[in-house]
């Protein structure tokens, strides 16, 4: 931090969010611990915004590197981090957004072998992922773990939303996934990654939304203001038609 800043503590940095939380609510977020489960497009956003809202201490993890395909979207990309590991980069973002942020970045894919390590010790679990295997590796874990998952997604111009709890109804059974109830053998996967259509369109605006919006619902579950998006509702919107912005229930 340069010397000029170093009187400027912790409190300065949210103090103009002070209004809509109390002290005590917003030291249960400065004491919080979350993980982050990608750092590209949605993570970008969610990461960001996190760090920007004084959350105490952020687990990212991803395997992937920045490339030219990333700067449409992905805030932490731009010309200086494009063949960087996307987790390092976002955990440079992070102490430069808000030093008093602990963060510690894995660049690592995560699988069944080592998501209980990652976010064992975590209040929420964030979902910035793109792909349906891993979001089901992270749902069940982070339900026998009983730790509420945030669940976002993206496609073209839309975007969803949900909270997961050990008390609400799992990501899988809220969309009908083909893996319910069955272990995730070669099969079971085959069956998951048949739902997948190829590299999804995507513009700018749509996952930043949607990674605004997954942060506040962890800052809603940490806190205890306002009123969280349980499974099985589904926050969900077309950018396109400004009217769709919605909960609906499935």
């Amino acid at each position: 931090m340069p010397t000029r800043y170093i009187g400027m503590g912790y409190w300065e940095i949210i103090s103009r969010q002070m209004s809509i939380v109390t002290k005590s609510q917003q030291t249960r977020f400065k004491e919080a611990e979350v993980t982050v489960i990608g750092c590209g497009g949605i993570g970008g956003s969610l990461i960001e915004q996190l760090a920007r809202m004084g959350v105490g201490k952020i687990n990212l993890i991803d395997k992937d590197i920045f490339d030219l395909s990333n700067l449409n979207r992905q805030l932490i990309s731009g010309l200086e981090t494009l063949g960087k590991e996307k987790s390092c980069s976002a955990k440079e973002r992070v102490r430069n957004v808000n030093p008093y942020v602990e963060v510690n970045a894995f660049n690592e894919e995560l699988n069944e072998e080592n998501v209980e390590k990652v976010i064992g010790e975590s209040d929420v679990v964030l979902d910035a992922l793109d792909n349906l295997v891993t979001r089901v590796i992270v749902s069940r874990a982070a339900k026998k773990l009983k730790i509420p998952y945030v669940h976002g997604a993206i496609h073209g111009t839309m975007g969803q939303v949900s909270v997961f709890t050990p008390e609400t109804k799992t990501y899988e059974e809220m969309f009908q996934l083909p893996s319910i109830d069955k272990e995730l053998d070669e099969n079971t996967i085959k069956d998951i990654n048949s739902l997948n259509r190829g590299v999804p369109p995507v513009i700018g605006p749509t996952p930043n939304i949607v990674g605004c919006l997954e942060a506040f619902e962890a800052f809603k579950l940490i806190t205890g203001v306002g009123e969280v998006t349980y499974s099985p509702k589904l926050l969900s919107f077309n950018i396109l038609d400004l009217s769709s912005f919605d909960v609906i229930e499935l």
